[in-house]
């Protein structure tokens, strides 16, 4: 059974720092595409931040772009998401995602394959 597990959200205030992993478990997504996307409530689901299979292109929103850095470790199919100085505005549900291919892209209907989320809130 394939598994997408997401963790490291947290209730933090503005200006702090949080470091997100998803696992993955069931096969490997080492040729795959891998993003983060987020959903704040009453918002629809939003692009964060994508990274090829390699690890050797990353692609961020403009909302974090500087703020966030994508990060995959193939030997461990694992993804991890570095968020600087938050924001309230990053509040929202993190998920993680895996694509069919091994090229990223901002549409989720790209993404096959979805963790739970983790929870993020920041206090302004």
């Amino acid at each position: 059974q394939v598994q997408l597990v997401e963790s490291g959200g947290g209730l933090v205030q503005a200006g702090s720092s949080l470091r997100l992993s998803c696992a993955a478990s069931g096969r490997s997504f080492s040729y795959n595409a891998m993003a983060w996307f987020r959903q704040a409530p009453g918002k629809e689901r939003e692009f964060v931040a994508a990274i090829y299979w390699s690890g050797i292109s990353t692609y961020y929103a403009d909302s974090v772009k500087g703020r966030f850095t994508i990060s995959r470790d193939n030997t461990k199919n694992m993804l991890y998401l570095q968020m600087n100085s938050l924001k309230s505005e990053d509040t929202a549900v993190y998920s993680c995602a895996a694509a069919g291919t091994a090229y990223y892209d901002t549409d989720p209907r790209s993404y096959d394959y979805w963790g739970q989320g983790t929870q993020v809130t920041v206090s302004s």
